[in-house]
Formats: C-alpha cells, sequence, structure tokens
C-alpha cells in the first residue's frame, strides 16, 4: 500500500497521550489523551482508565473540556482532577468504580493546582486570592466600568501568556474537608506561596515561598518543611536559584526534589537534591552526571504533558528524567550513590510513573517517526509492551522520514549533534531543496521525539537539517553554557559548520535552494543569518529578537535575560546593539518572512515590527504576519486554525523563493 505523505491538517488527526499516574494498589492508573478540534478550534482531553492486569482501556470523560493532573487518593477509590468544564479550572473528584464526577471547589479564580491528604477526606490546594478577600466570600459582581489606569511600580508586571499581572492578587495554599465542604486558609501575607508535597503521615507539607520585599532581581523560591497543625516551619533550602517538585519519601525521612543554582544563570544543570528529614542534611545525588536533570526537549506535538520530577520507590530508590545526546531518559538512582538510565536511547520520555517496589514502569514515550503512546516496561529486564494504539492509523497510513543522526565538529573543534532528513519519498539522482531549522531556548534541545513541522517539511519535498549548536542542554556544562556572551559566534559557526558537513556529504541537497527558519532564539538566529550571509535563498523569522537594546526594557524578561546572555544591560548600548540583528539589515539581501505574536510577552512584537520596518524601507524583500489571540507558544499551544495558518505561511514561502 502507498502511504500518503503528511499534511497540515494531520494535526488534527494526532492524539496526545501523557500524564500516567498508578494507583496506589498498582493495579490500576489513569492517563489523559488530548486532541486539537477543528470545528470548535479548541484543545480537548479526556481522561482514561487503565487495568493493568487486563490491559483493558476505558474513557472516562466526554465533556469538551481540558483534564489535568489526575491523582487517586490515598485509598484508591477516587480519581481527583483538573477541569476547565466551566472555564476556570477546579478540582472535580471521579469514584473509581464509576458514576459522575463531582465537582468540589467553585473559586472565584479556579485552582491552579491540588494534593489529596492521605487521609482521603481533605485536599489541599493552591489558588489565587487578592488580598483582604477570603475564598469563601461571594464573588465580585462583574459590572460595568470605566478603563482604569493601570499603575506599574515593579520590574516584573507583566508575563507572555498573562499579560499585565493582577494587582493585590496572591497564591495562597489552603485545605478543603470534602464532607461539609468547609475552606481552611493556610497560608499568609502577601506572598505568593506554592505546594508542592504532603507527608504520607499527612503531618507535613512542602512549600515554596519568597517572602523577600524586592523580588525584580531576586531568582530565588525557598524550601521549608511546614507542620500541618502548627505551621512552624524548616528551611530545606534558601539559595539563589529555583528548587521545586519536591516529593517524601514513602517512609518520610527523606525529600527529593529538582533544583537548579545560578552558577551559570540560566544555562545551569538541574540536579536531583535529597534532604534527610532528622539530621536536616542535604546532598546532590546527581553530581557526578553532566547532563541536566529533566525534559528539555522541543517539539510542537505533545500537549499536556506533564511528568513528576522524581519519584519514589518502597526501598528508596528514585526515579526522574534526564535529557542527554537529543534523548530524555527514565534514569535510577539509589542513596547510595548507584545512578545509571533505565530506559533505551534514540527516544523521548515524556511521561513516567513507576509502581512502589520498582518492578515497573508506565511509560509515555515518543520518536521522530512516532507520535507518543502509552508503555509499560518491566524494570529489571527492560522488557516493554504498547498499551494504546491512539496514533496508529496516522503512523500506518503517513510516509514518516525517520531522520539520519549527524555528529560533526564545530566551532573550536566542539563535537555538534544534529539531525539529517530526507524528502518523504526521496529518488536516487535528484536534487532537492533544504531547509536548516533553529531550536528557541537557547537552553533547550532538538530531541529524538516527533516532530509534525520538520514532518511537514519533508512531506513537501525538502531535506531538513536540524543540530543542536552551543548552548543547548543535553550535553556537557560547558557546552550549554557556550553560547552566553557569544549569541552569534560560535553558535552561528557551529550551525553553518553543520550545513557545510552535510553538503559534503549528500550530493542530492540543491545548495542553490537553501532556506532556514527558526523561533524565538532560532528566530534570533535566523535574523542573524541572513544579516551574515547569502547562502540562504528564502529564510522565515518567527517570534524573534532584533533588537537587544529594546528587548531589554519591553520583554517580560529582557532586564535580566539580556545581561545573562549578552552580558550588558542599558549601561552598554554598544554591546547590546552590536549584537543586534537589526545592526545589520543593510545586508539583508534574502526575502525574509518575519511571523509575530500579536500578544507575545516574551519577545514582543515590536522585535518583529522594527526589523519588518527596517527593511522594507530598504527595500528589502519581505512580509510581516500578525497572529491575534496569540503568544509566545503559538507554534506549541496556540489556536489551532492559527497554528495552521503559520505552517502554510512557512511553507508557501519556501515554495514561493525555493
Amino acid at each position: 500500500m502507498t502511504k500518503r505523505k503528511l499534511e497540515v491538517n494531520d494535526l488534527f488527526e494526532l492524539h496526545s497521550i501523557a500524564s500516567p499516574v498508578l494507583a496506589p494498589n498498582g493495579k490500576e492508573a489513569v492517563f489523559i489523551r488530548t486532541q486539537m478540534n477543528e470545528k470548535d478550534n479548541k484543545y480537548y482531553a479526556y481522561l482514561y482508565h487503565l487495568n493493568m492486569e487486563t490491559e483493558e482501556i476505558t474513557q472516562w470523560t466526554y465533556k469538551k473540556e481540558r483534564v489535568s493532573s489526575p491523582q487517586w487518593s490515598n485509598d484508591g477509590r477516587y480519581i481527583a482532577f483538573l477541569s476547565n468544564r466551566e472555564e476556570k479550572s477546579q478540582i472535580y473528584i471521579l469514584p473509581a468504580s464509576g458514576g459522575e464526577a463531582k465537582k468540589v471547589t467553585d473559586l472565584e479564580h479556579g485552582v491552579s493546582s491540588f494534593l489529596w491528604s492521605p487521609c482521603g477526606t481533605k485536599i489541599w490546594f493552591s489558588a489565587t486570592l487578592k488580598e483582604g478577600r477570603k475564598w469563601t466570600d461571594e464573588p465580585e459582581k462583574e459590572e460595568k466600568k470605566l478603563p482604569e489606569a493601570y499603575v506599574v511600580d515593579k520590574m516584573k508586571y507583566h508575563a507572555d501568556g498573562a499579560g499585565l499581572l493582577p494587582k493585590d492578587m496572591y497564591n495562597h495554599i489552603g485545605c478543603i474537608t470534602l464532607d461539609s465542604e468547609e475552606i481552611i486558609q493556610f497560608t499568609e501575607g502577601n506572598f505568593n506561596y506554592n505546594l508542592q508535597a504532603v507527608s504520607h503521615d499527612g503531618k507535613k507539607l512542602i512549600i515554596g515561598v519568597n517572602r523577600e520585599e524586592k523580588q525584580d532581581f531576586s531568582f530565588r523560591q525557598p524550601m521549608y518543611l511546614v507542620d500541618a497543625e502548627t505551621k512552624e516551619e524548616t528551611e530545606i533550602i534558601n539559595e539563589d536559584g529555583y528548587f521545586g517538585g519536591a516529593s517524601f519519601s514513602k517512609d518520610d525521612q527523606y525529600i527529593a526534589f529538582v533544583g537548579m543554582q545560578r552558577t551559570f544563570q540560566n544555562a545551569t544543570h538541574s540536579e536531583v537534591y535529597v534532604y534527610e528529614v532528622n539530621s536536616g542534611n542535604r546532598h546532590v545525588l546527581t553530581e557526578g552526571l553532566d547532563a541536566p536533570v529533566g525534559d528539555l526537549s522541543v517539539a510542537d506535538f505533545q500537549q499536556g504533558a506533564s511528568a513528576p520530577d522524581v519519584v519514589w520507590t518502597a526501598d528508596n530508590h528514585l526515579y526522574f528524567q534526564v535529557s542527554t545526546m537529543g534523548d530524555v531518559r527514565l534514569y535510577f538512582a539509589s542513596l547510595e550513590g548507584e545512578l545509571y538510565p533505565a530506559t533505551g536511547e534514540d527516544e523521548h520520555v515524556y511521561g513516567y510513573d513507576v509502581d512502589a517496589s520498582g518492578t515497573y514502569a508506565l511509560l509515555t514515550i515518543s520518536n521522530p517517526i512516532f507520535p507518543g503512546e502509552l508503555f509499560k516496561q518491566n524494570l529489571t529486564t527492560g522488557e516493554r509492551n504498547v498499551l494504546t494504539q491512539f496514533n496508529k492509523d496516522l503512523v500506518n497510513d503517513t510516509e514518516l522520514v525517520e531522520p539520519e543522526v549527524i555528529v560533526y565538529k564545530g566551532a573550536d573543534e566542539w563535537d555538534v549533534h544534529g539531525w539529517l532528513m530526507k524528502p518523504a519519498g526521496y529518488e536516487e539522482g535528484k536534487k532537492y531543496p533544504f531547509v536548516v531549522e533553529i531550536h528557541g531556548g537557547p537552553h533547550a534541545m532538538y530531541g529524538n521525539t516527533f516532530f509534525h513541522e520538520l514532518q511537514l517539511l519533508a512531506a513537501k519535498g525538502y531535506g531538513v537539517l536540524y543540530v543542536n549548536p552551543r548552548g543547548s542542554h543535553g550535553y556537557s556544562q560547558a557546552f550549554v553554557d557556550g553560547v552566553r556572551g557569544d549569541y552569534g559566534g560560535g553558535d552561528y559557526e557551529d550551525i553553518m559548520a553543520g550545513l557545510d558537513y552535510v553538503l559534503k556529504e549528500n550530493d542530492w541537497i540543491d545548495e542553490t535552494r537553501l532556506g532556514v527558519t527558526g523561533g524565538s532564539y532560532g528566530g534570533f538566529m535566523t535574523n542573524w543569518i541572513v544579516g551574515h550571509t547569502n547562502r540562504f535563498k528564502a529564510a522565515v523569522t518567527q517570534r524573534s529578537i532584533s533588537n537587544w537594546v529594546s528587548f531589554y526594557g519591553v520583554s517580560d524578561i529582557g532586564y535580566y535575560f539580556t545581561p545573562w546572555q549578552i552580558g550588558a544591560d542599558m549601561t552598554d548600548i554598544n554591546k547590546l546593539w552590536d549584537a543586534s540583528p537589526l545592526k545589520y539589515a543593510s545586508n539583508v539581501e534574502t526575502p525574509l518572512l518575519i511571523l509575530h505574536s500579536e500578544n507575545d510577552y516574551r519577545c514582543p512584537i515590536e522585535q518583529g515590527q522594527q526589523l519588518y520596518i527596517t527593511l522594507k524601507a530598504m527595500g528589502k524583500e519581505t512580509s510581516f504576519v500578525r497572529f491575534p489571540q496569540a503568544d509566545h507558544n503559538l507554534s506549541r499551544t496556540g489556536l489551532p486554525n492559527l497554528r495552521l495558518t503559520r505552517l502554510e505561511q512557512i511553507t508557501g514561502w519556501f515554495e514561493k523563493y525555493i
């Protein structure tokens, strides 16, 4: 049977299988399936049940909603989850024996996260609360008001995906008793708290909170062990950096969490820490591992792909994700110092849970020609079997291109890792146009995972090169830090060296028909490339940075990200301008399509506007496409119709020019 080529609209045929959670008895599990709905132009996520003994799968929710964060009660009788079926995310409880889901909370601003109390009669939660109000207060009446001025008094006043941050609003921790529906506010003050864990005896909480008054330049969130009755706090860690995802060992004697110090600012590798509750001692479990803990892979398909930071077994062993050489693998660690991968190479483990005995794991796994399904793996033998087949028809009916792994010498003779895709339907002896893709971050990585956009380009007849230049995660600490202070230097050379390498090794690539594209940092690099070489016949820059001088003040992260990455602030305009692609606009001869979201606060749309107007005034070949109701994550979580338009714009531009 001749397979068909992948299409833009196949985004609606893909199913994202994510968030597996095992029941306490290990005999049941739940997971979530998310799919884009073309008619409603929305994403819907449904809860599924898995019988581990029979492997029978049953859909448990059917409403047009997004279900997330499923959790079993300690006795396994109930599943709680978040749902936006009434717009704001609230907690719902569903009996494992069957029946309708019951809405537990009705908070004015919704619930952001929750955890069962081990007794099963209470649920701890985290939710937004306006200063001076209680969760039990009647909702404020939405009267028609005149526009009000927003008075800015701090630097952290807006955020991508949120816009202007609401004033006098704070995230607090509360507890609801299920029988009486009584809600108690646990935390106090004008601070933002996050709930991380509840001990297995129900007596302790782990919370994170930064109580410093001035937080514009404070990049820390101290973590505390808190008595659930007296509220007495014991400091677990209070250092610059991010620390979170805490989890109690089964005997409540240890707390594991993931942390990233600021040694190399946001390029620092994340580690697994273990805190001993009785002694207060703390140590780094992954100190000998020169790769980051967590999932740093970038793609455009998986939805709701949340995974726990760490999972304990009854023997006080730990499991967690590690990003390494393009893989995201499940790793095992013991308190005695054992550390090794529990899953294989050439794949992306983007979700997992491990049974208490450490015998098996539930895994959601993807690779470049496999969108992802749920698997059960024996952790002793490595044997695994697939439990779901939601994407089977698309995989069987569609010609998907398996990329070839390449390793070549970049600048400074550093090894650089990447992938080369031939066009779908490749025929020996023919010449093909070729596109270089560049990821964002820059501290992220391309990986061995399904990427619809890359497969679409191959289906359209293009060869594709995507590499992890310096600055990418998944390699050494020196490698990921290598881009800071050198934007447009060694990173640019790494990418161009990759192009030279594949051109030398593959005579099917038509070097007179080259294209380049990328988003965020990849957009910056696309802008930089067309200002420094004319080798490409077409380019598409997405959600990009063109001017570091203005980026410093307009981006929601600009005032600290710019010094971190470029090594300068507004006291050194020359250095910022030298690193800005806009400075080199007069050199641009490549037709450049500029794609940008109206509500992008990370790389605000003025970055695209400046570049477009400058190029247009110079008589350059350019076009500018603005996406309404879209933020920095358009390509991953944007409105479905706009995601299709974006892909059509990219492929249409390349079709026109190369």
